[in-house]
């Protein structure tokens, strides 16, 4: 229910059982005025492969499905093989794959493997709509670090819609290297994925309330109720020792502010598309709209104790860790992880204003036309794309199909943490703030099939906040 409505519920718990978020059966849910419940976090199915005839096949169903977070009551929802969500790909680098997408819902949508480094027509963006009733497979070879990616909607104009539905999975890529790290790698033990949102519910909770005001479209649609995995704060009952989780800001437009309760400190192992060089270690972490960090946090210490996982912007708790078990295996992080790619010399550069023009949010003063490329990039130049926000409010950039590596922040290299020093696809921009990205397309040529570049904030893009570029 919005704030500007009704009463926020505060005191709502949820009980989730660990089927029904991208798999199984539909879940379960406890709600009472004033009482508190654990609550299960749920961990999303891990979708293994299909073999045929070389090829790795995942197959998923796009459907209406009906998920419960509160007691008695159950949610209209979109999901993927499940009730809410979908389930965790894992592919391995070098892998021929064919992910069979199947739409049986009554609308065209399309899937959208943010973060993969995939041929134009592969994307899975408005170029690829997957009408009511049809299948299309995005199929390619794989080629890139391993790192923690996610797909979901990208219809044109009604990707923030679908997404808010429930739209949205993990594609987790393993490579030789992070197979030989001593890194927690026990998926659901001490691996966890972590999908972060946050909702409005109707008054009888039977539906989410996407309802976004002019003015939220621009501010942010900011839910009353914060959900991990699909439930509403849950708990994890953790091994005392090091766990890894994989973190996605998965709203469609809310800034997280996360870390601990008590300030525990952790340490940030990889940005959206490659481990970091080395561990970062900190207390907080930003994420805005669409991306993702993986966190190895130390328990080894804490049997017996509680924390508290939190996002500080709004007050809200996202996840209780119990330290309830001992630990059955044992791992060390290593102080080196990755080696990165040198900073190339750029050959051009690109600019990008973020702005408000005549009513409409746009990228230098034009709203998103599918049928206009506004740039085109060849193939292995390396560049740098100066972006800009020029308004009072948050936007972030994502750029399809490759990584960049941020090297300015409002003009300096010595304003961008460490933990953005790896290979992103997402970077934030406060208001009237500014970065310098350096971009290289490789492998992929396409003349006439355009990749994208947008605002992440969803409600952003879907007002006109995207353009097209094509490599050739």
């Amino acid at each position: 229910m919005k704030r500007r409505n009704f009463l926020t519920l505060s005191s709502v718990t949820a009980l989730y059982v660990l089927t029904g978020c991208g798999g199984g059966s539909s879940s379960s849910s406890s709600t009472s005025s004033g009482s508190t419940t654990t609550v299960a976090l749920p961990i999303p199915d891990l979708l293994k492969a299909t073999d045929k005839n070389g090829i790795q096949h995942y197959d998923l169903t796009i459907q209406e499905e009906e998920h419960s977070f509160f007691d008695g009551i159950n949610t209209q929802t979109f999901a993927i093989n499940g009730t809410y969500l979908a389930p965790t790909l894992l592919i391995q680098d070098g892998d021929n794959v064919s992910i069979n997408y199947t739409n049986t819902l009554t609308e065209d949508t399309t899937m959208h493997g943010h973060g993969m480094h995939v041929p134009a027509n592969m994307d899975g963006t408005a170029h690829q709509v997957i009408a009511a009733g049809d299948t299309w497979s995005a199929v390619y070879t794989v080629n890139q670090k391993a790192c923690t990616n996610w797909y979901h909607p990208h219809a044109l104009g009604t990707t923030a819609k679908q997404v808010y539905q429930g739209l949205a999975g993990l594609i987790i890529i393993e490579d030789t290297e992070s197979k030989a790290l001593d890194l927690p790698n026990r998926y659901g033990t001490d691996d966890i994925p972590l999908v972060l949102q946050d909702r409005y519910f109707s008054s009888d909770k039977t539906a989410f309330d996407y309802s976004p005001s002019n003015q939220e479209i621009v501010q942010g649609y900011i839910g009353d109720n914060f959900i991990t995995n699909g439930a509403i704060e849950p708990t994890f009952n953790a091994e005392a020792k090091e766990i890894r989780f994989r973190i996605l800001n998965g709203s469609n437009s809310s800034m997280y502010d996360l870390g601990f309760s008590d300030a525990k400190s952790f340490k940030q192992i990889a940005s959206d598309n490659a481990f970091l060089e080395s561990p970062v270690s900190m207390s907080r972490l930003t994420l805005s709209p669409g991306e993702r960090a993986e966190i190895v946090v130390d328990f080894s210490n804490d049997k017996g104790s509680i924390f508290t996982f939190k996002e500080f912007n709004n007050d809200k708790t996202f996840l209780t860790v119990d330290v309830n078990n001992d630990a059955t295996a044992t791992t060390t992080l290593p102080n080196t992880l990755t080696t990165l790619d040198p900073i190339e010399t750029s050959v051009k550069t690109r600019t990008f204003t973020l702005e408000r023009t005549n009513g409409k949010l746009t990228i230098n003063q034009k709203e998103m036309d599918l049928n206009r490329i506004d740039e085109t990039l060849n193939l292995e130049d390396v560049e740098i794309w100066e972006v800009t926000n020029n308004m009072n409010v948050n936007h972030n950039f994502h750029i399809h199909a490759t990584h960049f590596r941020v090297i300015e922040r409002d003009g300096s290299i010595d304003n961008v943490p460490e933990n953005e020093k790896g290979y992103k696809d997402v970077v934030h921009l406060a208001g009237n703030a500014s970065v310098k990205l350096l971009v290289k397309m490789t492998d992929f040529t396409d003349s006439t099939i355009p990749y994208m570049y947008h605002c992440h904030f969803l409600e952003h893009e879907d007002d006109g906040m995207m353009g097209q570029f094509t490599v050739i």
